[in-house]
């Protein structure tokens, strides 16, 4: 996996940097966009509908451009997706979005680390970050409102990662 496309400055100290200019923000350090792909669960849509807008506007905030967005019934299902994404050359990090609410059983336990693992390995595989914005597991639907920013999270995870990756 080839970073080439992303440029960024040795003087950034640990993120990158902003200055207020004229009203907006100028994002110093990055010349070239980076290039996001977001997996979005439709399972407990009304929450993770939230969390993508959140993430679409952290992302623009960064400066980075959603590319494509994929849409997957659930958590669980999101690694083949991701799979599919970081193989395209115009992605260069899947952020994934989602809400595992907590039942009757630790089914909330299993989906969430499964999926994880299978997302870490993923990132390991095509050396692109994968992120996980996914809340849960043993979380209320109250705790999933209260959580809606892990996706801003998780964009910014995959930014950093990009940014310290170009110059590894």
């Amino acid at each position: 996996m080839s970073f080439d496309h992303l440029c960024f400055s040795p003087g950034v100290d640990g993120f990158i940097s902003e200055e207020m200019m004229g009203g907006g923000y100028s994002l110093r350090g990055l010349e070239l966009m980076v290039r996001l792909g977001f997996v979005v669960s439709e399972f407990n849509r009304d929450i993770t509908y939230q969390m993508e807008l959140l993430g679409r506007e952290h992302a623009q905030f960064l400066g980075a451009e959603v590319a494509a967005v994929v849409y997957v019934p659930g958590v669980y299902d999101m690694p083949l997706v991701a799979k599919k994404l970081l193989r395209r050359e115009d992605i260069d990090a899947v952020v994934t979005i989602g809400c595992v609410i907590q039942g009757e059983t630790a089914h909330d336990e299993i989906v969430v680390s499964q999926a994880a693992r299978k997302l870490m390995d993923l990132s390991l595989e095509f050396d692109k970050p994968v992120t996980l914005g996914i809340t849960g597991p043993k979380m209320s639907r109250l705790d999933a409102h209260k959580r809606v920013d892990y996706s801003k999270r998780a964009v910014e995870a995959a930014v950093k990662l990009l940014q310290r990756l170009g110059g590894v």
